[in-house]
């Protein structure tokens, strides 16, 4: 099963992994169903735990390979990188303002609460999605750090964060009034930009080899945002807050060590 997968292209892998944390966050909305045995100490760690990754993997498996590609093409290491990760950042954020502007002038309605969770954690799937097909495309060009384990892993983390994400949109709808199947499905679906963005992260950096410094730059950027302004404050919402802390420490500890000793 290993070997197969790691025969295929880099775009059909991206694709496999945009699918896995798709699959991940389902798996989250499904809670739904079980609403009265919802855990939120658990979820909340695995945000925690998820946004350590997340971060590890944004040095280790982008903005690393970044720099060292940018020095073999004879780039100005600090400057394309420090620019992709700058617009990486700030493409989110200005999104995030035009979002929430747009919204407000529709009314303070349940529906609008609603509409809100689930398109800001759509729009925050796609640079999730991006960095999974940067990380798998970036593979072909055998830069150190650039590894099929580095970007599994990064999958991984994401899918991780997938989970808790899918239940945060699930039961907030149930308890708007949706019926549980809406909400299973609308949480689920909040994710679908994930494979698509994937392969088109894939795609670009085979399709233009100098972009990918600026591109897995940009898909570092665009993470650290989502992890800096959406995962940890959320988990950060639980009491235990410094076991949270602990939580992120142990995912980016875990994500550095199997990222240098295997990758």
């Amino acid at each position: 099963m290993i070997d197969f997968f790691l025969k295929l292209s880099p775009v059909i892998q991206a694709l496999i992994a945009g699918f896995f944390t798709f699959f991940v966050t389902a798996l989250g909305s499904s809670i739904v169903y079980l609403f009265k045995g919802i855990n939120r100490t658990f979820l909340d760690g695995m945000l925690g735990f998820s946004a350590g990754v997340m971060i590890a993997a944004s040095f280790f498996s982008l903005l690393n390979p970044a720099i060292i590609l940018c020095e073999k093409i004879k780039m100005i290491p600090w400057l394309m990188v420090g620019i992709g990760f700058l617009f990486g950042g700030l493409l989110l954020f200005i999104g995030d303002k035009i979002f929430t502007k747009l919204l407000k002038k529709r009314g303070n309605s349940k529906i609008k609460r609603s509409l809100m969770l689930v398109i800001s954690i759509t729009i925050h799937n796609i640079p999730e999605g991006l960095a999974v097909g940067v990380a798998f495309g970036s593979v072909k060009y055998h830069i150190d750090g650039a590894t099929i384990i580095a970007a599994c892993i990064l999958t991984l983390g994401i899918a991780l964060q997938n989970f808790p994400e899918g239940s945060a949109v699930s039961l907030p709808l149930k308890r708007e009034g949706f019926s549980t199947r809406k909400a299973f499905i609308i949480g689920s679906l909040s994710a679908i930009v994930e494979p698509m963005s994937s392969v088109i992260g894939a795609l670009i950096v085979l399709k233009v080899r100098f972009l990918l410094p600026f591109l897995l730059a940009f898909a570092a950027g665009a993470m650290i945002y989502v992890v800096i302004e959406e995962i940890i404050p959320e988990s950060q919402t639980n009491k235990s807050k410094d076991l949270m802390a602990l939580f992120s420490i142990m995912g980016f500890l875990l994500m550095m060590i199997l990222d240098v000793a295997l990758g």
